[in-house]
C-alpha cells in the first residue's frame, strides 16, 4: 500500500489491543505514521507536474496598488507566470460567494480581486516556478508600488468609535439582557472592586504550515490536499469563489499539524494555489512561510472592564462584565467573550456588554476557546480581586457563589460537577495549606505563590453523517470527512466503533480527511466527540440491527425468538446477554449468509428540542503554584492541577494530552504571547517564532490532571462532552492570582511579563 492511500484508508492499531471500552488510555492509533513520516500533510503530496508558488505581500496597511513590474521575475528561466489582479483568472465578484461555512458578518477578503489593499501583509501577487526555490528568489524581484492611505490599527486610541457588531456568525450568542439593577446593586454594595484588564494579539503558529497542493487530473478534476479544519468548507469556498461543481473537487487533509481555530477558515494560499492550477492547467503548491503565517487571522486585542460587589459575607450583588475588540474593516469578528460571567455564578444582578473597533488589519479567526480564554480570565482575576478585598479564601468565594442553576435564564444545567472538580482538585493541590495573605510563602530569592480559578466552556453538538462497512474477514471500516487536528480524532472514533461492535481495536479503522465521505461539521469548538462520535455509534448501531436480523433469519438460529435488547456484541461475536456460550463469531455470520460485506450509513441529528432545556457546559477548576524572582520579575510555573469535568472520556490518553497541551498552551499565553504592532506601518513585528515568545520545555513542569466523573446523556448519546477548549480555560487567571499571593502585586494584562511584574 502506497503511503498516500494508507492516508485515505486510515490508520489501524497496532495488534493485541483486545477488547475496548471507553476511559480506556490507548495510544494513538496514528502515531507510527507520524513518528515514521508515512503520514503526509498538505505540502508533501507529489504529482509529476507539480510547479510551485510563493506569496509577494503588500508592505503598506491601507491604500491602493499602482503598479506592480514582474519583467526582473519573469526573466528568469523556469518562472513561469506571475498572478497579480490584472490577470487572475476569472473570480465571482459578489462577496457572498466568498462566505464560508463560518464566516462573520461582512465582505469576506477576496484574493488578488483589485488593487485594493486592506491590510498590511495581504497577498499582491503570485509568482509560479518550476521549483520552490526559483519561485522564491522570484518573489523578491516583484517590485510593487503603491498610493498608500491613512490607517488605524491602535485599539486602544480608537475605542471611542466601537460599535454593536452583528450576530451573523455560526456559534455566537450575543450578550443576554441585563438582570436586575448592576448599576444599583453596585452602588449600594460594602464591598467592591473594579478593574480592566487587557489581552493582546496573539497568533496561533502551528507546526505546520499553511500549505495547498493542488493536483490536476486528465480531466480536469482537482484534488485538493489542504492544510485545513475541514475538507467540506474548503471544498465549499473553492467551488463557490471559481464558480467550479462541488463534483469536479475533492478535498484531502488527512492528517494536519495543528491548527487550534486558524484552519477553521480557508486561508489565502488555498485560493492562490487553484489559481495556479487552473491558469496554467497543471498541478500547483502553494506553502507559507512562517512571518506569512502572522499575515491572517488572530486572537483580537481585547480591553474588559469588570465591577464585582458583594456584601461581607461574600454573597455577590452585582457583576458588570463590558468587553471591547478588534475587527478588520470588512468583517464584524465577534467571540462570546463576556457571556461567561453570566453563567458561572449565582447573583440577581448582572449586566453584559460586547463592542467592537473596525482596524486596518485582517479579521481575526477563533483561537483555542475563543473569547473564554481572555473572557473568563478577567472574570477570574476579578473573582481574587475582590476575595483579597473581603479577606476571604478564593476558592470559598466561588463556592459561597455557586450557582446551581444557570444566573441568566434559570435553565438546569444538563450536568454540573464543578463542586467536584474544586474539591478534588483542592485535595490534590494541597489547598488547604495556602495562607491567605500576600508574600507570605518564599523560598531562597524566590517568592512563592498559590492561585487558583475557575474554567468553563460550551458544550457543543451538530449534525454530522457516519457511514461503516463490515467486511467478511471481519475488519470494520467507519467514515466520515471529519477531521483530526492532533487532537486524537483517528483514535477515538475507532475506539467508539470498536467498542459498539465487540470488536478488537486492531481490526477497526476510521476513514476521515476526505471531502467524498460522508458530511461532518468543522473541526471546532470541542464538538467532535459529541457529534461525529455519536454519528458513529448510531451506524454501529445500524450495523447490529442488521447482523441481528441475519442471525435470526439463519437455520435452527439461537436467536429466532430473542429480541434485539437481548443481545450484545462482544468479542467479535455476537451473543445473547447472560449467556455467553450463545452466540455466533461476525465472520461466521457473514459467510453463513453469504455476505461479502454489510454496510450502513446513519445521520445524526442534536435533539435541540431536548437540549434547548438546559444550559450545556464543561467546567474546570486550576490550581497552580508559581515562583517569582523579586529581583528579576520572573516567573516559574512549577505546579498545575486541573480538574476537569467533561462528561464520559472516550480516550483517557488523548485526553489527557489534550488538557495538558491545554495547560501549556495556558502557561505561554500568560507568561509569554503577544504580537506586536508598530502602528506607524500598521504592521505586526514579531512575525516568527524568534521573536514571537512560545513556552518551551524549560517552561514547563508538573502538570497534574484530573478527571471528574461525570455522564451527561443530554449533550451526547455517549455521555461525553468536549476536552479541546476546557484545558486552556482559566489557566492564566489561575497564574495572576497566584502572582500576586506571591508578590502582591496586581497584573492586569496578558502576558505578565517580568517588567509588568516589577512594577505592578
Amino acid at each position: 500500500m502506497t503511503r498516500s492511500s494508507a492516508a485515505s484508508q486510515g490508520p489501524m492499531a497496532e495488534a493485541g489491543t483486545g477488547a475496548v471500552h471507553a476511559g480506556m488510555s490507548v495510544s494513538r492509533v496514528d502515531g507510527r505514521a507520524k513518528v515514521t513520516g508515512e503520514a503526509r500533510y498538505a505540502a508533501e503530496y507529489p504529482a509529476a507536474d507539480l510547479c510551485h508558488g510563493v506569496v509577494v505581500n503588500s508592505t503598506i496597511a491601507k491604500g491602493r496598488i499602482t503598479g506592480i513590474d514582474v519583467r526582473e521575475a519573469m526573466a528568469i528561466p523556469g518562472v513561469l507566470l506571475v498572478i497579480t489582479h490584472e490577470n487572475r483568472p476569472k473570480m465571482r465578484s459578489f462577496g457572498i460567494f466568498y462566505k464560508d461555512m463560518t464566516a462573520p458578518a461582512g465582505a469576506p477578503f477576496r484574493p488578488l480581486y483589485d488593487d485594493r489593499i486592506v491590510c498590511s501583509g495581504q497577498p499582491v501577487a503570485l509568482v509560479v516556478a518550476e521549483t520552490f526555490e526559483l519561485a522564491r528568489h522570484a518573489a523578491a524581484l516583484v517590485q510593487v508600488s503603491y498610493a498608500a492611505e491613512p490607517h488605524e490599527t491602535n485599539l486602544l486610541a480608537h475605542m471611542n468609535r466601537a460599535h454593536v457588531p452583528s450576530r451573523l456568525k455560526a456559534g455566537y450568542s450575543p450578550p443576554p439582557a441585563e438582570k436586575g439593577n448592576a448599576a444599583a446593586a453596585f452602588a449600594d454594595a460594602p464591598v467592591k472592586i473594579e478593574a480592566a484588564y487587557y489581552s493582546g494579539v496573539e497568533h496561533h503558529n502551528p507546526m505546520e504550515l499553511f500549505a495547498s497542493t493542488v493536483i490536476r487530473g486528465d480531466d480536469g478534476h482537482l484534488t485538493i490536499y489542504d492544510k485545513t479544519q475541514s475538507s467540506l468548507n474548503s471544498r465549499w469556498y473553492v467551488s463557490q469563489v471559481f464558480g467550479i461543481a462541488q463534483r469536479k473537487i475533492t478535498v484531502r487533509n488527512p492528517y494536519v499539524g495543528g491548527a487550534f481555530g486558524s484552519g477553521l477558515r480557508p486561508q489565502y494560499q488555498l485560493t492562490l494555489a487553484v489559481m495556479a492550477s487552473l491558469m496554467l492547467k497543471r498541478s500547483a503548491r502553494v506553502v507559507l512561510t512562517r512571518p506569512q503565517m502572522f499575515t491572517f487571522g488572530h486572537r483580537p486585542e481585547t480591553v474588559q472592564r469588570m465591577q464585582l460587589a458583594a456584601e461581607r459575607d461574600g454573597t455577590l450583588r452585582a457583576i458588570v462584565h463590558e468587553a471591547v475588540a478588534e475587527t478588520s474593516r470588512f468583517e464584524d469578528y465577534v467571540e462570546v467573550v463576556v457571556n461567561w460571567s453570566g453563567q458561572l455564578y449565582a447573583c440577581d444582578n448582572i449586566r453584559m456588554g460586547y463592542v467592537l473597533v473596525a482596524l486596518d488589519h485582517y479579521s481575526p479567526i477563533d483561537m483555542r476557546a475563543p473569547g473564554a480564554a481572555h473572557g473568563v480570565h478577567a472574570l477570574e482575576v476579578a473573582m481574587d480581586e475582590l476575595a483579597h478585598a473581603l479577606d476571604m479564601d478564593p476558592l470559598a468565594l466561588r463556592q459561597k457563589n455557586y450557582a446551581v442553576r444557570n444566573p441568566m435564564d434559570d435553565l438546569p444545567y444538563s450536568t454540573k460537577e464543578l463542586l467536584a472538580c474544586y474539591r478534588q482538585g483542592a485535595e490534590r493541590f494541597g489547598w488547604d495549606r495556602r495562607p491567605v495573605a500576600p508574600r507570605s510563602m518564599r523560598e531562597g530569592h524566590e517568592l512563592i505563590g498559590w492561585g487558583m480559578a475557575t474554567g468553563t466552556w460550551d458544550a457543543m453538538q451538530m449534525t454530522a453523517r457516519a457511514g461503516a462497512v463490515l467486511h467478511a474477514d471481519g475488519t470494520l471500516v467507519v467514515s466520515s470527512a471529519a477531521s483530526d487536528i492532533g487532537t486524537g480524532t483517528y483514535t477515538v472514533m475507532a475506539m467508539i466503533a470498536a467498542e459498539a461492535m465487540g470488536l478488537p481495536l486492531e481490526r477497526v479503522s476510521f476513514r476521515l480527511g476526505d471531502s467524498a465521505l460522508p458530511f461532518a461539521p468543522i473541526e471546532g469548538g470541542s464538538s467532535h466527540v459529541t457529534t461525529v462520535g455519536s454519528a458513529v455509534q448510531g451506524v454501529c448501531e445500524k450495523l447490529q440491527r442488521r447482523l441481528f436480523r441475519l442471525a435470526r433469519a439463519l437455520p435452527a438460529s439461537p436467536f429466532r425468538a430473542a429480541r434485539f435488547d437481548q443481545v450484545c456484541f462482544a468479542g467479535g461475536a455476537m451473543q445473547l446477554r447472560g449467556a455467553s456460550d450463545v452466540g455466533v463469531a461476525l465472520v461466521d455470520l457473514l459467510a453463513a449468509a453469504g455476505k461479502g460485506r454489510i454496510e450502513a450509513k446513519h445521520l445524526m441529528l442534536p435533539n435541540v428540542l431536548n437540549q434547548k432545556k438546559y444550559l450545556r457546559a464543561t467546567h474546570s477548576a486550576v490550581f497552580c503554584e508559581v515562583r517569582v524572582d523579586e529581583d528579576l520579575g520572573t516567573v516559574r510555573v512549577t505546579r498545575v492541577v486541573s480538574a476537569i469535568a467533561a462528561g464520559r472520556i472516550i480516550s483517557a490518553k488523548t485526553a489527557h494530552s489534550q488538557v495538558v497541551g491545554g495547560v501549556v498552551w495556558g502557561i505561554s499565553q500568560a507568561l509569554h504571547e503577544e504580537t506586536h504592532a508598530d502602528h506607524r506601518f500598521g504592521r505586526f513585528m514579531n512575525h516568527d517564532l524568534s521573536e514571537y515568545h512560545v513556552a518551551v520545555n524549560a517552561d514547563i513542569h508538573d502538570i497534574d490532571v484530573i478527571f471528574v466523573e461525570e455522564d451527561d446523556r443530554v449533550v451526547s448519546r455517549l455521555g461525553a462532552k468536549g476536552v479541546g477548549e476546557i484545558g486552556i480555560v482559566g489557566v492564566s487567571a489561575a497564574i495572576a492570582n497566584a502572582i500576586f499571593h506571591a508578590t502582591g502585586r496586581r497584573v492586569r494584562s496578558t502576558p505578565m511579563t517580568p517588567d509588568k511584574v516589577m512594577r505592578s
